[in-house]
């Protein structure tokens, strides 16, 4: 692990009116970790990484990437986000592109790759996702785990030093949700950085180099999945898993 963290969160606070969604929340992130947030629904998971990639403008604190700061930094913001692949709940594909038009289009637009190289590129990344096959399939056409596959795959075509997922399988029925998350498990096993929003329990723990839980717009506990089961630090964390033990 690099002594300097990829990803750095200081302070990181924000509300909405009188509701403070973030209080104040800071980690570090070290290339090749898996962060999975926990915690019940509208405790801030979702803003926090919306927060990180400045979707959404925190109220204060400061968000570092590779050691610069990207906080309220205007224009240049697009190019920060390039470095930071963000999959959502919602597949967010154009619908009248095939998986491989929706894959290389920001290769063309913002990357300012010629054709060809745009199209190997897309390619490969939608191998990748194993979905190869599907190229010239529209969203229409794809059940919704592909769907959500070409959204990892367009992600990843940007060649981003940290992903974000939020809620990526939560659209999902159980059978397509493990195409997905077989997907993210093996980009954990190839050292990508990814901090991800999930309620997939066996899955965050199963792979996840640490676990966050957040409650009340704090992270309230952290540490590694094999410490929650037998360390009394965790209880408020195991007492939540177990909502959602099968």
């Amino acid at each position: 692990m690099s002594e300097t963290p990829i990803l750095r969160v200081e302070n990181l606070s924000k509300s909405y009116g009188d509701l403070q969604v973030l209080k104040s929340v800071s980690f570090d992130v070290y290339k090749g970790e898996t962060k999975a947030f926990i915690g019940p629904s509208g405790t801030g998971k979702s803003t926090l990484l919306r927060c990180i990639n400045q979707l959404t403008v925190p109220d204060s604190g400061s968000v570092y990437l590779n050691g610069e700061e990207i906080t309220h930094s205007g224009a240049k913001i697009n190019e920060y986000r390039q470095k930071m692949g963000m999959v959502f709940q919602n597949f967010n594909l154009f619908d009248h592109l095939t998986a491989v038009r929706n894959v290389e289009i920001a290769l063309l637009k913002v990357k300012k790759m010629d054709k060809a190289e745009a199209r190997k590129k897309a390619m490969f990344e939608l191998e990748r996702v194993g979905l190869a096959d599907r190229a010239d399939y529209y969203p229409a056409q794809l059940s919704g785990g592909q769907a959500q596959r070409v959204s990892i795959a367009r992600a990843l075509a940007m060649d981003p030093d940290v992903m974000l997922f939020d809620e990526p399988t939560s659209a999902l029925d159980p059978e397509l949700k493990r195409e997905v998350l077989e997907v993210m498990r093996k980009l954990a096993a190839d050292g990508m950085t990814m901090l991800i929003v999930t309620h997939e329990m066996h899955f965050a723990t199963s792979f996840a180099t640490d676990i966050l839980f957040m409650e009340n717009g704090e992270i309230v506990e952290r540490g590694r999945p094999a410490d929650i089961p037998t360390s009394p630090s965790f209880e408020r964390t195991r007492a939540f898993m177990g909502t959602y033990q099968e």
